[in-house]
């Protein structure tokens, strides 16, 4: 008979090895999941926004279904240890910040104090300070004048009277921003 994985086990297959990084996006979700008594969203039901790009992120993926492709998993680089929450269903939010850890501690015992301290010890617990992002749209793919290649329209830019993408596109700053 074969064995069920549990979710920690599915978070660290799909992100490859365990670490501190991968227990942090891993415990965000159950908390999430707990206190927001949320599922796994099957399209954009819940939104998770997330201010890094770090192993946590994986476990987000895997345990809320937020994915990018989806629309449900939004980056938002401010580079903190923060995710923040959605449902669409009933308008309910939460945002988690990592706490900054306290004493020396090694790599196995951090990601166990991750796992299993109270969730107030290990994120400060709160309210977003953002609003629910829109749903995913659809936009009309334009090709870039310079390039060849297609990219949404929001992604285009005029340079010299042309249509050009991002990679395309030489950006003009006199030093001021």
């Amino acid at each position: 008979m074969c064995r069920q994985l549990t979710d920690w086990e599915k978070a660290i297959e799909f992100h490859g090895h365990v670490c501190p990084g991968l227990a942090i996006g891993y415990r965000a979700a159950v908390i999430a999941k707990e206190k927001m008594d949320v599922r796994f969203s099957s399209d954009e039901e819940i939104v998770c926004v997330t201010e890094n790009d770090a192993c946590g992120v994986d476990a987000i993926q895997v345990l809320t279904g937020c994915s990018i492709g989806k629309g449900n998993l939004i980056y938002r680089g401010t580079g903190k240890m923060a995710f923040s929450f959605f449902n669409r269903k009933d308008g309910e939010s939460l945002r988690l910040v990592l706490k900054s850890f306290q004493g020396e501690m090694t790599r196995e015992e951090r990601k166990d104090y991750i796992l299993n301290a109270p969730a107030e010890e290990v994120f400060h617990v709160m309210k977003p300070r953002y609003e629910l992002p829109e749903t995913a749209r659809l936009f009309t793919s334009i090709v870039c004048e310079s390039c060849g290649e297609s990219a949404p329209e929001h992604k285009i830019r005029l340079q010299d009277g042309k249509k050009v993408c991002l990679d395309c596109f030489k950006d003009y700053s006199r030093g001021w921003q």
